[in-house]
């Protein structure tokens, strides 16, 4: 095999295969980027065996074949090689040895025979449907925040991808929960999808789909079955295991009766968040919103470390309330608000607080309070 590349060309689908492959792995081909060239194209494909990623870009093939190489050490040389530099990979089987060329830089790297490498089986996917990126990356942005860390509860680690009634029409739903916050994100349904299972997608595969959903004029050609999930562009297909399991009936948790309503400026309200948590030291450090008519007073009170308060003009006609927040929590839903007013609707101090972005419900988001 030999083949001549761009090196930003060569950079973007290398960079893209070393961030699927796991660094700390006993199988040493899972650490391999399989790279493949034929015709005018070149193939990098990289799996942990629970995401596959394929990049295919154009280069100058002078000689088609096969070979696997490690994929963090390639980025690396890639990486700080000169910008415009023409790369020329060059794969002697025999020696089990890959060249790359650039300029006046030569490097020889060990690889492994392609035959190991485990490529993704092919699924029967019973939806298949094309959306536009910017719908995806609304989606996925606005709900991963609320993914769990906690292992335990495994089938919170990821994004529920679903089909949902919403006002006499379905919607294509994104919901994301770890028990403290919950993020509920709706788009128009996209032709084809009706059929679509619900499916988990995995917190590393929502991270790896970002890097596709950069370019606005993205059509993105989506592909579900009951275990995977597949996000293909033009010249990149990313593969991905879904979560095996249930995940919870999250409508209950998405308070129906909270009438007080406070309306305040998305932005402003961020900040002063941000400035009065600054006292404490603690990662659950709760913020006590005080709440009178049009007024909004946030404070923080951290015995070791000091105080402070802040008042902020608010819309806020209701009876006087006094409840606290996880300072991090309220700091992460307030930072997915476009619009420029956040609405907060409470019941009552120990209940759960639902937010939206102004008068907009197809982004839900909903807080525990916690005891200050």
């Amino acid at each position: 095999m030999k083949f001549s590349i761009e090196r930003a060309m060569l950079l973007k689908a290398v960079a893209q295969a070393q961030s699927v492959v796991e660094r700390r792995n006993t199988i040493p081909i899972l650490a391999n980027v399989l790279i493949e060239a034929e015709g005018e194209n070149v193939q990098f494909r990289a799996t942990d065996l629970d995401i596959e990623v394929v990049d295919k870009t154009l280069a100058q093939v002078e000689r088609a074949g096969a070979t696997t190489v490690s994929a963090v050490t390639l980025h690396e040389i890639v990486r700080k090689l000169p910008d415009g530099a023409l790369v020329t990979l060059t794969d002697d089987s025999a020696a089990g040895r890959l060249t790359v060329e650039a300029g006046r830089s030569n490097f020889n790297l060990a690889t492994l025979p392609k035959e190991d490498f485990p490529v993704m089986a092919n699924s029967e996917y019973s939806a298949n449907f094309a959306a536009d990126a910017p719908v995806l990356r609304r989606l996925f942005d606005k709900s991963k925040f609320a993914i769990s860390t906690e292992e335990t509860r495994y089938y919170l680690n990821g994004v529920y991808m679903h089909i949902a009634d919403g006002a006499g029409s379905q919607n294509l739903r994104c919901v994301a929960t770890d028990g403290h916050r919950l993020a509920r994100i709706d788009a128009d349904l996209p032709d084809g999808a009706s059929d679509m299972p619900g499916v988990i997608v995995p917190r590393k595969t929502v991270g790896e789909l970002r890097k596709l959903l950069d370019d606005d004029d993205a059509k993105i050609a989506v592909s579900v079955s009951e275990t995977k999930v597949r996000f293909a562009t033009e010249n990149i297909t990313l593969t991905s295991k879904v979560i095996d399991g249930t995940f919870p009936d999250y409508t209950r948790v998405i308070p129906q009766g909270n009438t007080r309503k406070l309306e305040v400026d998305a932005s402003d309200f961020a900040k002063a968040v941000d400035r009065v948590a600054t006292v404490s030291s603690e990662r659950s450090r709760a913020v006590k919103l005080s709440l009178e008519e049009d007024k909004l007073t946030l404070s923080v009170n951290a015995p070791d470390s000091g105080a402070a308060e802040e008042e902020l003009a608010v819309a806020y006609s209701d009876e006087n309330l006094e409840i606290g927040f996880n300072a991090k929590y309220l700091l992460e839903i307030a930072s997915q608000v476009d619009r420029e007013n956040a609405v907060f609707l409470f019941n009552s101090a120990g209940d759960p607080t639902l937010m939206q972005e102004g008068n907009d419900t197809s982004a839900v988001y909903v807080v525990m309070p916690m005891r200050v």
